[in-house]
């Protein structure tokens, strides 16, 4: 079935979260961490909610910073929320995209992309990405995303996952934005 009528065209918007945001990114954290229990294999606790030291380390902790990404639909109706991404380390050297996530009825369209951007150029300054080899989407994005932002001015690497040795490692990308 195809929708004869065309959408008007919708718009991104981006902004660092506060408290304000903090019931939605949890909302959207349990569709993030859900999704990637599918690489992790990692299940929820029993009272079906995923582990969210991350997540909660973005509200309370310093050198942390969150955004939320929302869809505007150009007909006025409520915006949508659509993704988000939590950066660690402001307090150091080194930029870390901790979580990073977009929602499945978007992904394909340039919204990830727009919103991974969007973080590596608001922080100025060497970034680490990390993604396992075995999502090979994330492994196409991460790619495309550091070739975006620098050219081939960046770095891949794999290390191990600290505390679990019989995980598999991670893929980490460096990277400095200007």
């Amino acid at each position: 079935m195809t929708n004869s009528h065309a959408s008007p065209p919708a718009r991104l918007t981006i902004r660092p979260t506060t408290p304000a945001d903090r019931l939605l990114l949890e909302r959207l954290w349990l569709l993030f961490r859900h999704d990637m229990s599918e690489v992790s294999g990692s299940l929820p606790d029993p009272s079906g909610q995923f582990r969210r030291e991350r997540l909660d380390a973005a509200f309370t902790d310093p050198g942390w910073r969150g955004v939320v990404a929302h869809l505007e639909p150009a007909d006025g109706a409520p915006a949508s929320p659509v993704g988000f991404a939590l950066v660690r380390g402001l307090d150091g050297p080194t930029r870390v995209l901790s979580s990073f996530f977009v929602v499945r009825g978007v992904r394909r369209m340039g919204i990830g992309r727009d919103l991974a951007a969007h973080v590596l150029a608001s922080l100025p300054g060497r970034w680490e990405i990390a993604f396992q080899d075995a999502n090979p989407p994330a492994v196409q994005f991460w790619r495309a995303v550091a070739t975006d932002a620098v050219g081939q001015a960046w770095t891949e690497e794999h290390r191990a996952v600290p505390g679990r040795p019989d995980a598999p490692p991670d893929t980490w990308i460096s990277l400095t934005t200007g």
